[in-house]
């Protein structure tokens, strides 16, 4: 049991580490050369919506990322609009520039593709989401521990 639950945490590091690699080469492809996957992803997961870095900071999808120097690089390459919190002076609110939403609907080309294989069935689509519900169970796992640890304190 032990060896399949270390396993299976390792698979996750090296699954994510490898959709960078996607990410990374598909940036390569198009000659994106002013942005990186992991500035790409934060862009990605951006979409429509305007957020604050915390806001963005809290959504957690960037592993060993500092989230405040990538949002600055992708102001400064002109991917990201900074703007003031209409609410709160001290924070400023981000969104896609029309050089990021481009961006963004090429890596969402990109992701189509990979449906596409998907609907050819590897992996099938009823596996991905047993998959997918499982990640949200050890996830809730590590969420409740992390919650009850700091009550044994």
């Amino acid at each position: 049991m032990k060896e399949v639950y270390i396993e299976s945490i390792l698979l996750i590091e090296r699954l994510h580490r490898r959709f960078l690699d996607v990410i990374k080469t598909e940036l390569e492809r198009l000659k994106v050369e002013d942005t990186n996957n992991v500035q790409t992803l934060i862009l990605y997961n951006i979409n429509n919506e305007q957020l604050t870095i915390g806001e963005l900071t809290n959504r957690g999808y960037y592993l060993g990322s500092n989230v405040s120097y990538n949002v600055k690089k992708l102001v400064e390459n002109a991917y990201l609009l900074q703007e003031p919190s209409p609410h709160d002076k001290r924070s400023t609110r981000i969104s896609l520039s029309p050089k990021g939403k481009d961006l963004c609907a090429k890596i969402d080309a990109l992701f189509q593709r990979h449906l596409e294989i998907l609907q050819k069935g590897q992996p099938s689509i009823d596996a991905l989401k047993s998959a997918t519900s499982t990640l949200h169970q050890l996830e809730r796992m590590w969420t409740d521990y992390m919650n009850n640890a700091y009550k044994m304190k």
